[in-house]
């Protein structure tokens, strides 16, 4: 799918490509050019109007990263960065775009729909003078992937919160355990990556500023930007603390609970062993048989086994080992 934009009224308007004619081009300059998930047509109109190809490998999860941040000799910038997309059942992914900025126009080249872009066209429609050039886009891009992210924990201290209730306020069984450790383990996933995420954005803007391809007023947004990374970046660290600390406390409730079974298997052998030690004493082979011998041999046996079975449990319970 290729989508065009353009300024118009300092807002960001969408353009139809067959608009684009070799004489008509120029007064309808677009800005920005997204490629989603662009098949062979879309790159082949990007190589027609703009006199450069896509790379095959832009979108490539398995660069090295010395080529996820470089400048051609012609001037053209590529940047590959992380952003994060969250499902609608909670599941989590950093996906893979490519950005090249060439002459003025800004090229995106990803593989699926993400929030941050909805979201940016949405605002960049809405609010006039919100972008001005296509560098502008980009830094905007970032900063609606930095709110996004801190959304996404947002969400996170609300599911940990609820986890709490589970683990500190309820009997934690053995059922619910497993339940909050699928629980934890899926907000430490979605912690990593936002973490992961925020690292690979402030790169990508530490480049953009080193490269010196920002004006006055955009390097201060960068600026801006990189202390909201960094805001985030304490989030996260807290974050995997109670994350540590709930799993610790739901592995302890664990333990307690397999303490408890294995105290009444441990109880009920040791009582167990005088009643056992009777019933061999009485199971030798003698000559003559006590309980054969006299009459009440055999009921005086069995109640001694009673007495020697009850008289643990009394002990062990005034002790308190029940």
């Amino acid at each position: 799918m290729l989508n065009i934009f353009s300024l118009q009224g300092g807002r960001l308007a969408g353009l139809d490509p067959d608009a684009f004619s070799a004489a008509g081009a120029e007064p309808l300059k677009p800005i920005w050019v997204d490629l989603e998930d662009p098949s062979a047509q879309d790159k082949a109109w990007v190589e027609q109007h703009f006199g450069f190809g896509i790379p095959e490998d832009a979108i490539d999860d398995d660069l090295e990263e010395s080529a996820r941040f470089y400048e051609e000799d012609d001037g053209r910038l590529h940047i590959r960065s992380d952003f994060l997309r969250l499902d609608d059942e909670g599941q989590s992914r950093n996906v893979r775009v490519a950005f090249i900025l060439a002459d003025g126009v800004l090229f995106s080249i990803r593989k699926e729909e993400l929030p941050v872009f909805r979201l940016l066209r949405m605002r960049a429609r809405r609010q006039p003078s919100l972008i001005e050039d296509a560098k502008d886009v980009l830094l905007k891009l970032y900063d609606a992937d930095a709110e996004y992210s801190a959304d996404a924990l947002e969400g996170i201290y609300d599911a940990l919160n609820d986890i709490s209730a589970r683990v500190l306020k309820e009997q934690v069984d053995d059922a619910t355990a497993g339940e909050v450790l699928t629980a934890i383990a899926r907000e430490e996933d979605l912690n990593g990556r936002i973490r992961r995420n925020v690292m690979d954005t402030r790169r990508a803007l530490s480049f953009m500023m080193r490269s010196r391809m920002l004006s006055s007023e955009q390097f201060e947004d960068s600026r801006q930007i990189l202390r909201d990374i960094d805001s985030l970046d304490s989030h996260t660290a807290f974050l995997f603390d109670k994350i540590n600390f709930l799993m610790d406390a739901t592995v302890g409730f664990i333990n307690i609970n397999q303490n408890k079974i294995i105290k009444i298997f441990s109880v009920a052998s040791v009582a167990l062993l005088p009643p056992t030690l009777i019933a061999s004493i009485y199971g030798m082979n003698f000559a003559h048989m006590p309980e054969l011998s006299q009459r009440w041999g055999y009921p005086f046996a069995l109640g001694l086994m009673l007495v020697s079975v009850i008289a643990p449990f009394v002990f062990f319970k005034r002790k308190g080992y029940l």
